[in-house]
């Protein structure tokens, strides 16, 4: 049985709904490291800073208290994440943080100062890490690591009908551009970026269900991660 699990792969692949249960499954712990960076750009929102100021922004995530726990509300949360003592878990995902994240995420010194807070928890090990430089960066050492991708448009529509459900309001056109830009940003910045480890294991999720996936998932787990990537 692996230890730990990584699982990367661009916006809306699926990876954090496949994580959640796989750790559910294996009674494992889920950390979405996307929740550091998002955590960040929101402190940086709140502090007033500009996010096209790096140095600033890196000031910011050096400097900001963060931990992340299981969830501590039933309210459809996978995990409960504290920004300096206070749940921010909800309010990570608000369209602000949306429109500002890239950026944040591509600052090398924003993922220096992060780096090590997210190797703190995923190195404790019985834990599925989802992001997007988890087995190349963040848990290189992973004992399975999985990619998971879809197309654009699938993943856009994915990420829509999450923001209709929590009564956000905005267009599948706006959405599917913010993935590409996202893509975009991610694929193309200059630490750590958004690629699959040589060692991963690819699954294309387009189309097929979450249970499919997961059973995929479970075949590698049965192998004990041990058959030749993808």
């Amino acid at each position: 049985m692996p230890h730990s699990i990584a699982i990367d792969g661009p916006a809306g692949s699926g990876k954090t709904t496949v994580g959640h249960a796989l750790a559910k499954c294996l009674g494992y712990v889920l950390f979405d490291s996307g929740v550091v960076y998002r955590a960040a750009t929101l402190a940086a929102l709140r502090a007033g800073v500009p996010i096209d100021d790096e140095q600033a922004v890196a000031r910011v995530a050096e400097a900001m208290s963060l931990d992340v726990w299981p969830p501590t509300a039933d309210d459809g949360r996978l995990y409960t994440v504290l920004l300096e003592g206070a749940d921010v878990t909800w309010a990570i995902r608000g369209s602000d943080v949306d429109a500002n994240v890239s950026p944040v995420s591509a600052y090398a010194g924003v993922r220096r100062a992060l780096l090590e807070q997210q190797r703190r928890v995923a190195l404790r090990g019985k834990v599925v890490v989802v992001g997007r430089d988890i087995g190349t960066v963040i848990l290189p050492e992973a004992d399975l690591k999985v990619y998971l991708d879809a197309s654009a448009e699938e993943r856009a529509s994915r990420r829509h009908r999450e923001l209709l459900a929590r009564g956000v309001e905005t267009s599948y056109e706006e959405v599917l551009c913010n993935v590409r830009e996202r893509d975009r940003v991610d694929s193309g910045r200059a630490v750590a970026p958004l690629q699959a480890a040589h060692d991963a294991h690819r699954i294309d999720t387009t189309g097929i269900s979450i249970d499919e996936v997961m059973k995929r998932i479970q075949a590698l787990i049965c192998c004990d991660g041990k058959n030749e990537a993808t």
